[in-house]
C-alpha cells in the first residue's frame, strides 16, 4: 500500500510542512539467510512521542465507538496504556492561532486520505501533564488541576523554537464527565489541567479493500453501521473530523 501511494504521499508532505500524516523515511525488505530464505519487511517511521517530557497518557482516536475502549481495569491504567475513544475524559483546548492551523491541517490530510482510499485512521495524542501527578494506591494517576501559566512557558525561547503543530504544543485539557453511555464527548465540568500535547495521525495504510467490505457488511447485520470502524474512506473522513473537532477546540480564555 505504501508503494502504491507514495507519490502521491511524497507530494503531500512536500506541499504540507506542518501535515500530521505518519513520517515515514524508510521501506526495506531483509532476506534472511537458511533454508527457508525468507523475506522480512519492515518500515521506518517518526516517532511522535520523541521528547524530553513523559508522556502521561496516549489516546487512540478514531470517532468509531463500537469497542473503542481499553479492556484494562481502571487501577491497572498507566503511560503506557493506550485509550481509546470512549476512555477520553478531556477536551483539548487550543490557542486560536494553533486551533485555526490544526483544523486546516486535519481538513487537508483527511482529503489526502480520502482520495488515497484509506481508512481505519487513528490520531493518536500523547498528553503530558505540567505539575503533580497523584499516585494514591490503586486510585489511577490523576492530573492536578493548575492554573493556567501560558506565558510564563511561551517566554521560554528554549521551549518556544521546538513548538510545532502536533509536537510540544502547550494546551489546556477540560476535564469530562460521560453522563450517557451513548455520549461521544463527555459534559464539560469547568475544571482544567495544563498540558502539553503530541499527536498525528498514524496507521494510514490501510485501504478499504475486499476485506473490510466484507467487515462492515457482516457487522452492520449486528450493530449500528455509524459505529463501525469499517467503513467507506468518505464516512470514515468525515465522522473521524467530526469526532476529533469535538475533542480538540478552540480555547476562549482570552475571549
Amino acid at each position: 500500500m505504501l508503494l502504491k501511494m507514495l507519490h502521491a504521499y511524497y507530494n503531500h508532505v512536500r506541499a504540507f510542512e506542518n501535515t500530521l500524516v505518519a513520517k515515514f523515511f524508510g521501506l526495506h525488505c531483509v532476506k534472511l539467510a537458511g533454508a527457508n530464505q525468507k523475506k522480512v519487511r519492515f518500515v521506518i517511521m517518526g516517532n511522535l512521542f520523541c521528547s524530553d517530557h513523559t508522556i502521561h497518557r496516549r489516546f487512540d482516536l478514531k470517532g468509531s465507538s463500537l469497542g473503542r475502549t481499553t479492556d484494562k481495569p481502571q487501577a491497572e491504567i498507566d503511560e503506557y496504556t493506550t485509550l481509546k475513544d470512549l476512555d477520553l475524559n478531556f477536551i483539548f483546548r487550543l490557542q486560536k492561532q494553533w486551533f485555526e492551523e490544526f483544523r486546516r491541517q486535519v481538513d487537508k490530510d483527511c482529503e489526502f486520505l480520502e482520495q488515497e482510499k484509506i481508512m481505519d485512521y487513528s490520531l493518536l495524542v500523547g498528553v503530558h501533564f505540567r505539575g503533580a501527578i497523584d499516585i494514591d494506591g490503586d486510585k489511577p494517576a490523576t492530573p492536578r488541576v493548575s492554573r493556567w501559566d501560558r506565558n510564563h512557558f511561551l517566554s521560554d525561547p528554549n521551549r518556544w523554537c521546538k513548538i510545532k503543530l502536533g509536537a510540544n504544543m502547550l494546551s489546556r485539557a477540560e476535564l469530562t464527565v460521560r453522563k450517557n453511555d451513548s455520549d461521544v464527548i463527555g459534559e464539560p465540568t469547568g475544571e482544567y489541567c495544563d498540558v502539553i500535547l503530541y499527536f498525528g495521525i498514524i496507521d494510514i495504510l490501510q485501504d478499504y479493500d475486499i476485506g473490510k467490505k466484507i467487515e462492515h457488511a457482516y457487522k452492520s447485520f449486528q450493530y449500528d453501521s455509524t459505529s463501525i470502524s469499517a467503513v467507506d474512506p468518505r464516512q470514515y473522513s468525515r465522522r473521524f473530523k467530526d469526532f476529533i473537532y469535538k475533542a480538540f477546540q478552540e480555547d476562549r480564555v482570552d475571549s
